[in-house]
């Protein structure tokens, strides 16, 4: 089953993802990791990344595209994977498509977050990444055992310059309207279904299920 997770930032999608990850057992694939990796690696594709990144550019989409074209094909992958963070935009989506088509397969489901913009607030606001490993914690809602300190690897803890109110409406704007298109690209394939992801986490990720577990027995029927 291969399945992507969209919503604005904020929306829990990484959260989901891995929880998701587990209970399907399904490969987690997020850009971000796939651009940490590559980086730290320091692959051909990751060098070429660094100096985008180092030079305040965003990493171009043909860039990202050939790293996750690398990534979904591993021998891990093959009975699917979860995307969070890929596609972004159509031309991605697009891209996504054409390399899935070339091996005879396609997406089989498109979730989309809804999430109120008090909610968005009040989970990116309180949002602490590590400066180390680059892992989430949250101030509230997953606070870390040692004060400012990463459960993972013990490096400082930080909030993000945008994760600060008036940056967090001005990102949710910038994403609803550059997302719009790509929610109306999956519409239209019929693979997208919308899903209010404001609560609990683990009722958020229940209804993920929920959707989830019809589309993998037909699939499992089809073998």
């Amino acid at each position: 089953m291969r399945m992507i997770l969209l919503g604005p930032p904020g929306a829990g999608k990484g959260t989901q993802a891995k929880a998701l990850a587990q209970k399907l057992k399904l490969p987690h694939i997020s850009t971000g990791d796939l651009l940490r990796q590559n980086v730290s690696q320091g692959s051909a594709l990751g060098k070429l990344a660094r100096d985008f990144m180092n030079g305040g550019a965003l990493v171009p989409d043909e860039l990202v595209t050939q790293m996750l074209k690398s990534r979904i094909s591993q021998p891990d992958t093959e009975k699917g994977f979860i995307l969070d963070g890929y596609p972004r935009n159509i031309n991605q989506a697009k891209a996504l498509d054409d390399i899935l088509k070339k091996r005879n397969t396609a997406i089989d489901l498109v979730i989309y977050l809804d999430t109120s913009v008090p909610v968005i607030i009040q989970r990116l606001s309180g949002r602490l990444v590590c400066s180390v490993c680059g892992a989430n914690f949250h101030t509230k809602n997953m606070p870390p055992k040692v004060r400012m300190a990463c459960d993972n690897c013990g490096g400082k803890l930080y909030q993000r310059s945008d994760d600060l109110d008036e940056t967090i409406k001005k990102r949710l704007q910038v994403y609803l309207e550059e997302s719009a298109p790509l929610i109306q690209y999956y519409n239209s394939k019929h693979r997208l279904h919308r899903l209010l992801a404001d609560g609990d986490k683990n009722i958020v990720l229940k209804r993920i299920i929920d959707l989830a577990n019809p589309v993998r027995n037909t699939k499992a029927k089809m073998r």
